[in-house]
């Protein structure tokens, strides 16, 4: 499908600003939605071209905001494990109802597909060094991975032959956004590497984690958005490449051979028992257009070169909107949002 008319939520986010230009250079008209709790967070560059922008929590969306678009993408969701520990609560309300209700007012109001960023955080453990599928049990262990399972489930409800849900179970994003993250694994050691000369783990470094880059996120959207309705209707596809499968010790010994300047430190083993390794066979075969252009070699050494073209401090690495939890803190400890993350007037 060319041409269309796509609302992006979460358009000031490490893979909005992103995905939002991409779909702009493929001839879509997109429009931005974000609440704007991370617009202070930019590393390097602007936008290359201006987004029409709704400033709306998700939990504020009315169906008029939502009348005559060809397809909702939605990401904008607190964005990791240790953000949705902070208030399980809160996150429950944003990431699980908000979400399926924005699915539901998407459906009502004629928005024929919607695309949902879920996680392979879904997965939760592995047992038995198995590798997960589609079809996998999930065992989320966060209310991060939680709510994406509730949102899969209650969403998947709604399809029929006038909405079509697409589900992406993303694997660990990295590499450089305008909207950057540094508290994402393969960018925060690569940040450390370059910054302190020292890559330094808080485990043993033995849990399995997919890694996907962050333009290839934006790809598998993509390749969704503009596929035939029969190849994504109510589908969950995981989203990376099954040759990136890592134990995080082994990112580390990557990166600290892109950065030989540093050196690598484990830790302890830790009560954090999430580890898992994940087949993406079928989003490659379902979507033949659909292909991972990075490793995990090839976005440290990317990262590298960013670093060095904006000469990345170590006080630009520490910068609170880099990092998703430190962020929402700083809001409520500034009191310019309230503990149920609602801006205050």
């Amino acid at each position: 499908m060319k041409n269309m008319k796509i609302l992006v939520t979460g358009t000031d986010g490490y893979i909005g600003v992103l995905l939002a230009s991409i779909l702009q250079n493929r001839g879509h008209s997109v429009i931005g939605l974000d609440t704007g709790y991370y617009r202070s967070g930019l590393l390097y560059g602007e936008e290359e071209k201006p987004l029409p922008m709704i400033r709306k929590d998700i939990r504020h969306i009315t169906e008029q905001d939502l009348i005559g678009y060809d397809a909702v993408v939605h990401l904008a969701e607190l964005s990791n494990d240790p953000l949705g520990q902070l208030n399980p609560k809160v996150t429950f309300e944003i990431n699980h109802l908000g979400s399926v209700d924005l699915a539901r007012k998407s459906k009502r109001v004629g928005v024929p597909r919607f695309i949902y960023a879920s996680s392979c955080s879904v997965y939760g453990v592995g047992i038995n060094g198995d590798i997960k599928t589609e079809i996998s049990e999930t065992y989320p262990q966060t209310a991060y991975a939680q709510c994406k399972v509730l949102v899969e489930r209650d969403v998947s409800k709604l399809a029929d032959k006038d909405f079509s849900p697409t589900f992406l179970r993303n694997a660990t994003a990295y590499g450089p956004s305008p909207r950057m993250r540094f508290d994402i694994v393969l960018n925060n050691l690569a940040g450390l590497a370059w910054t302190s000369h020292e890559i330094k783990l808080t485990s043993d470094g033995t849990p399995w984690r997919p890694l996907v880059h962050v333009t290839d996120i934006c790809e598998a959207i993509t390749c969704v958005l503009e596929a035939p309705r029969s190849l994504i209707h109510n589908e969950i596809f995981n989203v990376g490449s099954t040759s990136e499968n890592y134990q995080i010790r082994d990112i580390a010994n990557i990166i600290a051979e892109v950065f030989p300047e540093s050196r690598v430190s484990l830790g302890r083993k830790d009560s954090d028992n999430r580890s898992y390794r994940v087949s993406f066979d079928k989003i490659h075969q379902q979507l033949s257009s659909f292909r991972c252009r990075y490793d995990v070699r090839k976005g440290a050494i990317e990262l590298r070169e960013l670093f060095e073209q904006i000469e990345l401090s170590k006080k630009t690495f520490n910068k609170i909107p880099f990092t998703r939890l430190k962020q929402i803190k700083e809001l409520i400890g500034n009191q310019e949002i309230d503990e149920r993350l609602f801006w205050r007037e």
